[in-house]
């Protein structure tokens, strides 16, 4: 889990997307590929710093600039402790503070929670706060819009920015592949995202938004990896597939999908665990 590291840090590299390697040359003509997306450069406009972790002030599809704003972080960078598991928190009293970025990583300001909307890290790693200001209120004093969440289930290959607030870093990468379960300790996550190794995230970028580099949204939120090569221990995660078998990637870092979020946030942005298509675990 990416919370803050005691040690000091000496150095920290970021690291790009590879080259593509060399091909040889035919005579014959190559079929027509499909046009690789644009992509957009990532800043850290609309990230926020907690007091252990990373986090973004986030909209869905349907979200209204006058409903009340609300942040994305992790259920292990909740401040009443991490949830057990099978524990599903929802609208619990909150008045957590957040510090807002500018896309070059500046605070511009301090925005407060209202609530805990709702916090677990069964089946993933998410907490959702709510807080006092709306969206437009917050563009209004900051210039900040919030990121969209999006709605469809991410692709293996694209390319991703995971933006720590925590840090006022970014890391870019790809999204590897997928893990069926991800079990670390006594927690258990599903589907997990799997970057490729560029993206080398530390302690403190926990809760951060992962963006697709070629819509802009967000597609997970970065939450742990494996540190020690250990086998699913704490900041040592296992993958376990459809048929129990378990891989251990030391050094690869991972996130939790957000897709399955905006179908569980109805009017206002107002949690609704019975609404149709809403998958997240219930209390």
């Amino acid at each position: 889990m990416r919370k803050p590291l005691l040690a000091t840090l000496t150095a920290l590299v970021i690291s790009g997307a590879g080259m593509a390697p060399a091909v040889a040359a035919t005579d014959q003509a190559a079929p027509a590929k499909k046009a690789s997306p644009t992509l957009k450069a990532v800043s850290l406009a609309g990230t926020v710093a907690l007091s252990n972790c990373s986090g973004s002030v986030i909209r869905f599809p349907n979200s209204a600039d006058t409903d009340p704003a609300l942040v994305l972080s992790n259920g292990h960078c909740l401040e009443t402790g991490f949830p057990e598991p099978g524990e599903v928190i929802v609208n619990q009293a909150s008045s957590r503070s957040f510090g807002l970025l500018n896309s070059s990583g500046t605070r511009v300001g301090t925005l407060r929670a209202s609530k805990v909307a709702y916090s677990t890290m069964t089946d993933t790693d998410v907490t959702i706060y709510q807080l006092t200001r709306s969206y437009a209120s917050i563009r209004n004093t900051y210039g900040i819009s919030p990121l969209t969440v999006q709605d469809t289930h991410p692709t293996a290959g694209t390319a991703i920015t995971v933006a720590s607030g925590y840090w006022k870093r970014l890391y870019n990468c790809n999204i590897d592949g997928f893990a069926y379960r991800l079990k670390e300790g006594d927690w258990t996550w599903k589907d997990s995202v799997r970057y490729t190794s560029a993206c080398q995230t530390i302690g403190g970028t926990s809760g951060s938004p992962v963006v697709d580099q070629a819509t802009g949204k967000v597609v997970a939120v970065n939450n742990t990896g494996n540190e020690d090569g250990e086998t699913c221990t704490v900041n040592n995660p296992c993958e376990v597939d459809a048929n129990g078998n378990v891989t251990v990637r030391e050094g690869i870092n991972y996130a939790q999908e957000t897709y399955q979020i905006p179908a569980c946030f109805t009017t206002r942005n107002q949690l609704n665990l019975n609404a149709s298509g809403c998958v997240l675990p219930k209390p």
